[in-house]
């Protein structure tokens, strides 16, 4: 009984109306925070495997391997993640794809490993980048809309970290703590999200059908 009912429709008051959130809401924000959960744990692997055993050639390949499936993850993510603003959720899933591209790019041209490639060109950052600047957006998003403490810590971290390993003007031991706290902060995020409850990620529907009515109307 009590299954039967946590699948059915349930109504709230929105901002310009009431609305439903059923169960392809629900499975679509418990498919948005499995990928987020995936994205962190691929992400907190490769950066482990790096900082604790270094450039040797295995771990480089590991670390390939886990960017690859952070990147997929990080996709599936942009895909079932709630922005009432259409244009932004755009904007996010366009470089989502520029960093996948121009990470392909690098990793079937170029001569030396991927990560290592990126790291002793920084100029590599201005097309991998794009993936990290996708991400930075569902941080600020999250630091938004539910206030959390290490969203607002990763939504200046993760540029600081990139554009200074860029200008070259971060010494080496500070981007492995900046690193490694990156990888910490985006664990305890993919994390917590498990626990939230579900309608705050799905949010107003109200607003979502009065933007849609907007467009429609001055279509």
């Amino acid at each position: 009984m009590g299954l039967q009912q946590s699948l059915e429709p349930e109504v709230y008051q929105g901002q310009f109306g009431e609305f439903t959130i059923n169960q392809g809401d629900r499975t679509g924000v418990i498919v948005y925070r499995s990928s987020l959960l995936a994205a962190a744990l691929s992400f907190a692997l490769g950066s482990g495997l790096i900082l604790a055993w270094g450039d040797t050639p295995s771990v480089l390949t590991g670390v390939m391997v886990c960017y690859a499936l952070f990147w997929l993850a990080l996709g599936v993510s942009l895909v079932t993640i709630h922005i009432y603003l259409v244009p932004l959720h755009r904007l996010l899933q366009i470089f989502w794809a520029i960093g996948g591209i121009a990470s392909m790019v690098i990793a079937f041209s170029a001569r030396e490993p991927f990560a290592l490639f990126v790291y002793n060109h920084p100029i590599a950052i201005f097309g991998v980048g794009f993936t990290f600047a996708a991400l930075t957006g569902i941080y600020f998003k999250e630091a938004f809309c539910f206030n959390r403490f290490e969203t607002k810590f990763l939504t200046p971290l993760v540029p600081i970290l990139l554009l200074g390993h860029l200008a070259g003007v971060l010494p080496t031991a500070w981007e492995q703590s900046f690193l490694a706290i990156w990888a910490v902060l985006f664990m305890v995020f993919a994390l917590r999200k498990l626990v939230q409850p579900i309608p705050g990620d799905i949010g107003d529907k109200s607003v979502f059908a009065y933007l849609q009515e907007k467009r429609t109307a001055h279509s």
